[in-house]
C-alpha cells in the first residue's frame, strides 16, 4: 500500500498535495469545496488587512506550457479569515493561513488574529509579485528579517515563509542566513516568477491588463526554477526544516521530481484553475502509481534522494 501522508512541523497531512494561497481558495465557498475535495490541506488566500476587489481584468491567462497573472491579491481581508478559519477544521485536515501584507508594519496586525484563530500552520508571505509599486519583500534580506522578526513572536502555530524564486546561490545562501535565525518551522516555494510578458502575435497584444502586461509566470515552464529552489534549501538545511514544492506541478511525475529535490509536500496553481478539483484525485492516483512502479511505499523513502552525478 502506498501512503501520500505527510508531515510538517508536526501537522500530519492526509495527502500530500494542496493548493496553492491564490487558487480557487478566496471565497468562504471556494475554501470548503477545497475541504470536499481530494486536497491534503486547505490553504487560504494570501489576506491582506483590508478586502481587496485586487487588479483589473483580465489578469490571469493560460497558455501552452503554463500561465501568467496579476491578480493584486484579491481577498476578503484578515478578519474574515479569520472568522472562517474555526469552521474549515471540520474538514479534518490541516488548514493553512497565508498572511500577506502591503507594508511591513501589516504583517504583525494579521498575525496576531489570525494565530488566535488557530489555523494548523501560518504561512507569512514575502512574496507578493502583483502589487503595482510594491517591491518584493523576499528580495530584500533586511526587511524579510524585520518582517520574520515581528511575527515570530505572535505566532504560536508552526510558521513558515512562502519564498520568492530565487535566481543565484548567493541569494540562496543570504536567505538561508536569515531563516535559520529565527526558528522558522517550514518553507514553502516558489510563488510564481515575477514579471513575464506573454504576448498574443494575433491580436498584437499583452495578454492581461495590469501592469502594461507583465505578470507571475506559473504551470509547467517554471518548474526547473521550482525544483532548483527546493534543492537548494533542503540543502543548506540539510533536510531539516520541510519544504512544500511549489512550482510547476502539472502530474503525478512532477511531485514526484519535487520529493526528490526534498518538497514534503506539493501545491498546486496552474493546473487546479485550469483544471479544478478533480486535478487532486488525478494526482494523488497519478503519484500513486509512479511510486508504486518505482517500489517506494511513501514520500518518506524517497524525499531528497536525487542523486547528483
Amino acid at each position: 500500500m502506498t501512503d501520500l501522508s505527510t508531515t510538517i512541523a508536526g501537522v500530519r497531512f492526509p495527502s500530500c498535495f494542496m493548493n496553492a494561497a491564490g487558487a480557487l481558495c478566496v471565497t468562504r465557498e471556494e475554501l470548503v469545496a477545497l475541504g470536499q475535495s481530494g486536497s491534503g490541506a486547505i490553504v487560504t488566500k494570501s489576506m491582506t488587512v483590508e478586502p481587496r476587489q485586487g487588479n483589473p481584468e483580465p489578469r490571469y491567462y493560460g497558455f501552452p506550457g503554463g500561465s501568467i497573472n496579476s491578480m493584486g491579491l484579491p481577498n476578503l481581508g484578515y478578519k474574515a479569515y479569520a472568522e472562517l478559519i474555526p469552521d474549515l477544521k471540520r474538514f479534518g485536515k490541516p488548514v493553512i493561513a497565508s498572511v500577506a501584507g502591503l507594508c511591513e508594519d501589516d504583517f504583525p496586525i494579521i498575525a496576531a488574529v489570525i494565530n488566535a484563530a488557530q489555523p494548523d500552520l501560518i504561512e507569512v508571505n514575502l512574496s507578493c509579485p502583483n502589487i503595482p509599486g510594491k517591491p518584493q519583500i523576499g528580495y530584500d534580506p533586511e526587511t524579510s528579517e524585520r518582517v520574520i522578526k515581528r511575527v515570530r513572536s505572535l505566532i504560536t502555530v508552526p510558521m513558515g515563509l512562502k519564498l520568492p524564486p530565487y535566481f543565484d546561490p548567493a541569494h540562496h545562501e543570504v536567505m538561508g542566513k536569515v531563516i535559520g535565525r529565527h526558528g522558522v518551522d517550514f518553507l514553502n516555494m516558489i510563488n510564481s516568477v515575477g514579471n513575464g510578458l506573454v504576448v498574443d502575435p494575433e491580436r498584437e497584444a499583452v495578454v492581461i491588463k495590469p501592469k502594461g502586461g507583465f505578470g507571475g509566470l506559473g504551470g509547467r515552464i517554471i518548474k526547473p526554477v521550482a525544483l532548483a529552489n527546493v534543492r537548494a534549501f533542503y540543502k543548506l538545511f540539510q533536510g531539516k526544516i520541510p519544504i512544500i514544492g511549489t512550482g510547476g506541478v502539472v502530474d503525478g511525475m512532477d511531485a514526484f521530481e519535487h520529493v526528490l529535490c526534498g518538497a514534503s509536500a506539493v501545491q498546486i496553481g496552474t493546473v487546479l484553475v485550469e483544471e479544478g478539483l478533480g486535478s487532486f484525485d488525478r494526482l494523488n492516483n497519478e503519484l500513486t502509481a509512479v511510486l508504486a512502479r518505482k517500489g517506494y511505499r511513501s514520500l518518506a523513502e524517497c524525499l531528497g534522494t536525487v542523486r547528483e552525478l
